[in-house]
């Protein structure tokens, strides 16, 4: 899949730094030698992390050159790692492991979840942030244009590139045998739009990223002109002509024990 497009995603900053924000308010305050920002993108979620950590060696992981040029030119004082978040290792203990829309690409979550508790000190914090949308009208009818016939072939596998969250329990239950505190919920954000061309805007970027990579330039703009014309019907305008894309996102905190 070609790189990620970090001015793409910027052009809805506001909305998707506000997910990092309102996870990174459950973090309690604390002294924090090392923080880490996994699937760090172009920055903004980092660029929260040294604000509330002055004093800590911050760090971003992501496997796009395309973001992480971007996260550096915003934050030259922070160190950037071009990595698989999954694999990454740190030096140290981390005292706060920050994983905002990130998590829901990997693989094996039953594993993933444990293993990154291993990589915290003790005290040390696991804040995660994923989207929880894929039965959203903006995800399921992706999926029902990939299925039609003239696009079934190439994006056989589209869909199979994020996997549907497991239930919060079962999250709960990955993560607490080596934590002394977990907070567990979910907020559905709903954003005000300019109509189904921003929706398509705002997905190019993430979601449709899959359903758009196995296909020619023409075949993108047709495969998006489908899609638009499902999103009509799906996303019906306002009393003031905009939108509401609802976005459920599941956050998890948890304190390692000491």
């Amino acid at each position: 899949m070609a790189d990620w497009n970090a001015k793409l995603y910027l052009k809805f900053e506001d909305e998707r730094t506000r997910p990092s924000a309102d996870l990174l308010a459950q973090v309690a305050p604390a002294e924090a030698r090392c923080v880490v920002d996994l699937g760090c993108g172009p920055g903004n979620s980092t660029e929260l992390l040294a604000a509330r950590f002055p004093e800590a060696n911050v760090i971003g992981v992501d496997t796009s050159p395309d973001m992480l040029e971007k996260a550096r030119q915003r934050l030259p004082r922070a160190t950037f790692i071009e990595a698989d978040v999954a694999t990454w290792r740190p030096e140290q203990p981390v005292d706060v492991l920050f994983a905002n829309a990130v998590l829901q690409w990997l693989p094996n979550h039953d594993e993933l979840f444990p293993h990154l508790m291993t990589l915290l000190a003790p005290g040390g914090i696991l804040a995660v942030q994923m989207p929880n949308n894929l039965t959203e009208p903006s995800h399921a009818l992706m999926r029902d244009v990939a299925r039609e016939e003239r696009w079934r072939d190439k994006l056989a596998k589209a869909s199979a590139a994020r996997v549907p969250l497991a239930p919060p329990g079962h999250l709960y239950d990955l993560v607490k045998p080596s934590a002394r505190r977990v907070d567990i919920w979910q907020t559905t954000y709903q954003h005000p739009l300019d109509g189904p061309a921003a929706i398509i805007e705002w997905l190019k970027a993430t979601g449709l990223r899959p359903f758009l990579a196995p296909l020619n330039e023409a075949e993108q703009a047709a495969f998006l002109a489908d899609y638009r014309e499902r999103l009509t019907e799906g996303y019906p305008p306002r009393v003031d002509g905009k939108v509401l894309l609802a976005f459920p996102r599941l956050f998890i905190v948890a304190e390692k024990a000491a």
